[in-house]
């Protein structure tokens, strides 16, 4: 006969029996849901991919068109291949060359960037530069008609044997609204890698360019080509390409100071291309191109320590230059874009919301 006491201890146990395999169900369904999750960060596929150049994609900018914002352009290089010339083509927003716009006779053009309020023969304009390598120049060009407007070419570092031009980031400050150019080369000293140009008109009406300082760090190892310039918080960041990110400030009289040097983990081959995302004065994204892997990594904007938000995966091939824009595009593109070179010898473009959503994925794991 089994007694009250033993009925008692039965039922205690097999009630912890009960609670114990719930607790695993929930814990393996919790485990699925998480599996899941991870699962949903997918490779982000580009919304439209632009019409291929004739060689060798490397860096695009965006130029904003405020009086039809739908009706803004992509500038992309082509670098061109060993004796062939290069140029900057000029694509609408779903990657469709403008050849009329298109310049295709450059000397192996690298990097490229944009700038708005340039002050040019008296009037207001926004402006394309390149680094045009194997004439050891950069090109101004006048937007949207891409007219040269630089007498053939700036030349820069000059008086040095290391002067072929790479990288360029343009900067606007908000003090005078005065336009400085960026450059970074080739191949450079592990101090002064870059040169920074204040940008004006000359005498005889073209654009000119006047060397203001000589800063920055190289580690010693590969190069330094991708650079940006966050306007609003007046900072310069530049890719050491085996190191990582450094930083600096952007207006020449605000010292030669190393402000940080992050994004040193975690690539699989080279650091590449940068471009800056913000949604407010002080937040936003510094976005690194991580060519071997085909991804890109988000850091947060603010502040100094630049801590990795995520990694994520991109329909872009070996993508090195790549820029972005938080600005209202219209209705396919209401919260910004994203564009990024591949290796195929074209741009991927991206819709801003789908990044957004798979950066809110990546977060909430």
């Amino acid at each position: 006969m089994i007694s009250l006491k033993n009925i008692s201890a039965l039922f205690v146990a097999a009630t912890l029996l009960n609670v114990a395999c719930t607790s695993t169900k929930k814990q393996e369904e919790e485990s699925t849901q998480s599996a899941d999750s991870t699962a949903t960060i997918q490779r982000i596929e580009a919304d439209y991919i632009t019409e291929k150049v004739l060689y060798d994609t490397d860096d695009p900018a965006i130029w904003y068109n405020k009086e039809n914002p739908a009706q803004s352009l992509i500038i992309g290089t082509d670098k061109g291949d060993d004796d062939k010339p290069g140029g900057l083509y000029v694509y609408d927003l779903h990657g469709k060359i403008d050849t009329a716009k298109s310049i295709t006779d450059l000397a192996r053009p690298n990097n490229v960037d944009i700038a708005y309020g340039f002050v040019y023969q008296g009037n207001t304009i926004d402006i394309a530069v390149c680094t045009e390598r194997y004439t050891n120049s950069i090109r101004v060009f006048k937007l949207p008609e891409l007219e040269a407007i630089d007498n053939g070419g700036i030349k820069v570092f000059e008086g040095d044997s290391l002067n072929a031009p790479m990288g360029v980031s343009l900067y606007k400050r908000p003090s005078d609204e005065t336009i400085f150019a960026i450059v970074g080369r080739k191949e450079g000293p592990k101090e002064g890698y870059l040169w920074q140009y204040k940008l004006s008109t000359s005498a005889e009406g073209f654009a000119t360019g006047t060397v203001v300082r000589k800063f920055g760090i190289w580690s010693g190892i590969k190069e330094i080509e991708a650079i940006a310039v966050d306007d609003q918080l007046g900072h310069v960041y530049y890719s050491d390409e085996h190191s990582g990110v450094r930083k600096y400030f952007a207006d020449p009289d605000a010292g030669n100071e190393e402000i940080a040097h992050f994004a040193k983990e975690g690539f699989s081959d080279d650091h590449e291309g940068i471009s800056i995302y913000h949604t407010s004065d002080s937040t936003g994204y510094v976005i690194v191109s991580d060519q071997g892997s085909n991804e890109f990594h988000f850091y947060n904007r603010e502040g100094d320590a630049h801590k990795l938000i995520a990694a994520l995966p991109f329909s872009t091939m070996d993508s090195d230059g790549n820029e972005v824009s938080h600005k209202n595009f219209g209705p396919e593109f209401p919260e910004g874009i994203f564009v990024a070179m591949s290796t195929d010898k074209t741009f991927h473009i991206y819709d801003w919301r789908k990044i957004k959503k798979a950066l809110t994925t990546a977060q909430q794991q």
